[in-house]
């Protein structure tokens, strides 16, 4: 009996440490493709993504739409998603509007704009209308309101004749 209790207990812990290492294993997969993903989108190598877990974040809002005042994936506006992505990926607690968001960051010029800093634009003649968050090689992430949460080249001709300014958290 005594046998038993022993190969049951060995059996349980090799099948719970099996099961949690496949997860492990997966999710590192998963961070393999999105990093691929971005890397080509953003025309950059994959060693130049050394935040995977950003990809995935913005991969697993990518297409969600515009939605303002949301917080959610049923609907998201631009500065809710910069907000949720500091507080899950660099785990800050920025204020939740553009308005109050633009007051935190020290300004940077366009040239100096590493990957986490914050950009704004002026869209329909008001100061600091939409936030976006940039990555890399000049691209950026934002919730936009027609085409939802998507990644941009910030010098993109529509919206580059917006852009204000941009700069990292204080």
């Amino acid at each position: 009996m005594q046998k038993r209790v022993l190969l049951f207990y060995f059996l349980s812990t090799f099948l719970f440490v099996a099961c949690s290492s496949r997860k492990n294993l997966s999710s590192s997969k998963n961070n393999t493709a999105v990093v691929q993903k971005y890397a080509r989108l953003m025309d950059v190598p994959k060693k130049k993504i050394k935040n995977p877990e950003l990809y995935q974040f913005i991969d697993e809002w990518l297409g969600t739409k515009y939605r303002l005042g949301g917080l959610s994936k049923n609907g998201i506006d631009c500065s809710g998603f910069t907000h949720l992505l500091y507080k899950e990926i660099y785990h800050k607690n920025i204020p939740r509007n553009t308005a109050e968001q633009v007051k935190i960051i020290k300004r940077k010029y366009e040239g100096q704009l590493k990957e986490g800093d914050l950009v704004f634009f002026d869209y329909d003649k008001k100061k600091f209308s939409h936030v976006g968050v940039f990555l890399q090689n000049g691209y950026y992430v934002h919730a936009s309101t027609r085409r939802g949460v998507m990644v941009q080249k910030l010098k993109d001709p529509y919206t580059y004749k917006y852009f204000s300014r941009g700069g990292s958290i204080k």
